[in-house]
């Protein structure tokens, strides 16, 4: 390939993979985007000096790489509970604008991100609780696992994309596997690569319908004893089906904030609801949050809701 002609149109076709890495990297979605523009960036700005030695796809994820671990010296991405101890406040506490919280990904990019001998980001190396693990690894390393047990890059090929040696790459990896375990909920000590099933998809229709009925003990019936509710950007969180359940509860009444309805959905491989709210003495449902489920052995074992109205970025309508 000749590098200068036509190097824009090669170099984009990385573009959704290498959104995926930095993702990965990050834990951030918006950053993601913007480590994506100064890779592209700095590519083209040395397209000159590229040498052909390996491939561009190579070349793109080691500026990537570079571009992430500069960004990742700020403070890491996080969710609520990694914060502070599970409450149930009596006053609502306003959200945290100074947090860097984890940010979901849309599973509509995920779909248009083939990555070499892959034809979809499988669902361990992208869901929440994967990405809140590898958060808690150092910048390199973080970059090694991902490229030796995500990507499945050799020694040799992630030593050239993180420079460091073959010994050093090995030596990276041995460190953070445990490092990964140790953050990892015990289910998942052997993955299971697939998307949401239908007894997933089953449980979420029962988790609606409960809603609908305004009916909380088929809700508690749905979860897990110990089941964790976190809603960033509010820094409290709620432990347990006693307080889950006490902070689902007044939504179920429309005159506390109005009528929802739900809309099944994926979000990082995982099911999820689009959440949407029609508030006292409107007509429209609009979008309000994405309820992202953990589930465990048939029961919900985490809700992660995140707010937004960004109905586009998730394939999703405004209204319904």
């Amino acid at each position: 390939m000749d590098v200068v002609d036509g190097f824009e149109e090669e170099a984009e076709r990385f573009r959704h993979e290498l959104r995926v890495h930095c993702y990965r990297m990050l834990g951030s979605f918006d950053d993601a985007e913007d480590a994506v523009q100064e890779t592209l960036l700095r590519a083209w700005r040395g397209r000159e000096a590229f040498e052909g030695r390996s491939s561009l796809r190579a070349w793109l994820y080691r500026i990537a790489t570079n571009v992430c671990i500069d960004d990742v010296r700020r403070p890491r991405r996080v969710l609520p509970y990694q914060l502070e101890p599970a409450s149930f406040p009596a006053t609502a506490l306003p959200p945290r604008e100074d947090v860097p919280w984890l940010q979901p990904f849309p599973d509509v990019l995920l779909d248009r991100a083939e990555e070499p001998d892959a034809t979809v980001i499988r669902r361990e190396t992208i869901e929440l609780v994967f990405l809140i693990a590898i958060q808690h690894l150092p910048p390199r390393q973080r970059a090694v696992l991902i490229f030796r047990d995500v990507l499945g890059w050799s020694a040799r090929e992630t030593a050239a994309a993180t420079d460091l040696s073959v010994a050093a790459v090995n030596s990276a990896v041995q460190r953070a596997r445990p490092v990964l375990r140790e953050h990892l909920p015990p289910h998942r000590s052997e993955w299971t690569a697939r998307d949401p099933s239908d007894e997933e998809r089953r449980l979420l229709a029962r988790y609606v319908t409960a809603w609908d009925n305004a009916d909380p003990e088929a809700l508690a019936a749905l979860m897990h004893e110990d089941i964790r509710i976190t809603m960033p950007p509010y820094p409290f969180w709620f432990q347990g089906r006693e307080d889950a359940l006490r902070s689902l509860v007044p939504n179920l009444t429309p005159t506390y904030r109005g009528h929802w309805r739900f809309r099944p959905t994926t979000v990082n491989r995982q099911p999820a609801l689009a959440a949407y709210l029609q508030s006292p003495g409107g007509t429209a449902y609009r979008l309000f949050a994405l309820d992202v489920f953990r589930l465990e052995s048939g029961l919900i074992a985490e809700i992660t809701a995140f707010e937004t109205t960004d109905y586009g970025r998730y394939g999703l309508p405004g209204t319904i």
